[in-house]
């Protein structure tokens, strides 16, 4: 039987590769948050240009219009892709500043967006719209202007995380456009494409009887 002399007294100490922390692994997660546009706003906006141009098309046809169908169709995708780019926009904002980016291939053919750094940021100023609302700029130390997303989801949070970056009082800074604008125009353009939907049927209808 061992002597009591002859046991361990405190625990084998575990490898190196056990408890040191790889070099790779960054020290600190940064912060970052990225705003999008409301799901609202772009359900409303794309259903509200479809309900516009769909019956377009098959009125070209029925009345022999001097634009072809087919042009039509062609100016309607187009005019679709690029409301789509437009509202792609995104808003980050981290540590250093805040961007706002849209994807890659928007930013290849169309709109770049921009990048600025907190530091740089001076102040915050608003200029009314011609509907009588108001937006905000934000205004650089070389009197450079960007203007604030105004139509962000979580545009309160986005809000709050620019006034803490940047010390300005922004309390007082509100969204363009309210939710229950969108609702009512939603609600609308739902009766829209109701409209469309009778529109193109009896054009279908008509053109299958001068047939």
């Amino acid at each position: 039987m061992p002597q009591s002399s002859d046991l361990p007294t405190s625990p084998p100490t575990p490898p190196d590769f056990l408890t040191s922390v790889p070099d790779y692994l960054p020290e600190t997660v940064p912060d970052v948050s990225v705003f999008r546009l409301s799901p609202l706003i772009r359900i409303t906006l794309l259903l509200f240009y479809v309900a516009l141009m769909l019956p377009l098309p098959f009125l070209a046809q029925m009345t022999d219009a001097a634009v072809s169908p087919a042009i039509l169709v062609g100016g309607i995708l187009l005019g679709a892709i690029a409301l789509y780019a437009a509202l792609s926009e995104r808003v980050v904002l981290d540590e250093t500043g805040i961007q706002v980016t849209y994807p890659a291939w928007v930013s290849l053919f169309w709109r770049k967006g921009w990048v600025l750094p907190w530091v740089d940021v001076k102040a915050l100023k608003p200029r009314s719209t011609g509907q009588g609302g108001i937006v905000y700029y934000i205004v650089t130390e070389a009197d450079e202007a960007r203007l604030l997303p105004m139509r962000v989801a979580g545009f309160g949070r986005m809000v709050r995380q620019v006034q803490a970056k940047t010390g300005i009082d922004m309390s007082d800074v509100r969204p363009l456009s309210q939710p229950w604008m969108y609702l009512i125009l939603l609600g609308l353009t739902l009766l829209l494409l109701l409209m469309d939907a009778w529109t193109i049927a009896t054009a279908l209808t008509l053109g299958s009887l001068a047939v």
